[in-house]
Parts: C-alpha cells; structure tokens; sequence
C-alpha cells in the first residue's frame, strides 16, 4: 500500500514511518497540516495516518473535512493523544475511519491500518467478523471459537458483535449501553455486568486465553494477548 503519515513528533512519525516500510508499504510523510492536506489532496495514497495536534495552522480535525469536502473518500485513521470519548467520537464525525490513541502497539496500528484499507477497497458489506480463533457470521447468526459452535441468546450476540467491531479498542459502559441495548441513559443497573459474564463463560472459560477483558476503571476490550 502507499501510506501518508501526517505526524509532527519526530520520535512517533521515524517509529511509524519505518514499521510500516519494514513491512513493505511506501509510505510519504508530512510534518504538518498544510503540508499534509496538500499532498494528501494532490497525490493517491491507499490510507491515511493523521495526527489531531497539527502545525502549520491546520489542525487534523480540519485537514480531513477538507478533504471529505473534496470528495476525497481515502480511509483515513487518526492517531492521537487525544483519547476522550469526544475526542474519538469528533475524529469518526469529522470523516475518520478508525481512532487509535498514544501510546499504541505498532503490530496493532499496521493490522488496523490493513483491514481498514480493505474496508475502503469496496468488498461490500462486511458479513463475517473474526477476532483470533473466534468467528461470527452475520448472515447465519452462528458464533464458532477454535471451530466449536457457541450458542447465544439474541442480546449476548448483539453484544459480542459490537465488541467484535470494535475489537482492540476499549469499549466504555455508556458505548454498550447505547449501542447494544439502545439506552441514553444509565439505568443504574448490572444488565451490563451480568451480559458480560455470561459472555465469558460461553466464548473464553471453555478455552485457553481469554478474549473478552476488563480495562479497569475504563470499560472492555476484546483482543488477542500477545505471547
């Protein structure tokens, strides 16, 4: 693939910059918001990594609805200090397709980066979703992990599949609660934490290395631990 990086911090963009050519993208890489909105306009480029805290007096926020304004539909990820839920939320609003916030996993970042240049490439809806050895199949409803079929009620699939989606990210209470049981509200009760742990027990209690984790004082995450 050919990668723009628009990223200021020298440490963060030479980190970045040669991880991604090691494995073996072209990638370009522009200091600054003006520099990076013009080449990222004027050249074609198969993703995007853009940094939200830009000089040159375009911010990445702005960069990119310049860019969308254009028409320009390139999958663009933001990477940023930033990590509020608003701050992720602004960068997905703004036209972003991914949000991942420093300090970061470079193996995470190349395998977010891929599967969202896939996503771009216009392969039509997404119909099976895997993480690891656990797979969904949207059309079926059928959940298999390590190729034994898991059985689950209709909202512990609702809420694997959102996990799933967001797969690597830290899913906070107020996301479940609004995307998995469509509440705007806290209810102030455990549905969450009870769903959690019947989740568990059917994808990670019968296996060796458990997906579903809790992210203390933060939410959940469903990943893959690194050996």
């Amino acid at each position: 693939m050919r990668i723009l990086v628009v990223e200021d911090d020298k440490d963060v963009a030479g980190f970045v910059v040669k991880g991604l050519r090691e494995a073996g993208h072209t990638v370009e890489h522009a200091d600054n918001g003006r520099d990076g909105l013009f080449m990222a306009a004027s050249e074609n480029f198969d993703a995007i990594i853009l940094d939200r805290m830009l000089p040159g007096g375009i911010d990445g926020l702005r960069l990119l609805e310049t860019l969308r304004a254009q028409d320009n539909a390139t999958p663009v990820m933001f990477l940023s200090a930033l990590g509020q839920v608003d701050d992720r939320v602004k960068g997905l609003k703004a036209g972003g397709d991914d949000y991942l916030t420093k300090p970061f996993a470079f193996a995470e970042l190349l395998a977010r980066v891929e599967a969202m240049s896939r996503r771009g490439e216009g392969e039509g809806p997404t119909t099976r979703l895997g993480v690891g050895d656990l797979e969904m199949d949207l059309l079926s409803r059928g959940v298999k992990r390590a190729g034994q079929k898991i059985d689950l009620q209709p909202r512990e699939f609702r809420l694997l599949e959102y996990l799933m989606r967001h797969a690597g990210q830290v899913v906070t209470r107020t996301m479940l609660l609004e995307g998995v049981w469509d509440y705007h509200f806290d209810p102030q009760t455990n549905v969450i934490d009870v769903h959690i742990s019947r989740l568990r027990q059917k994808i990670d209690k019968p296996f060796e290395a458990p997906l579903l984790h809790t992210v203390r004082n933060a939410g959940y995450m469903l990943r893959v631990e690194e050996p």
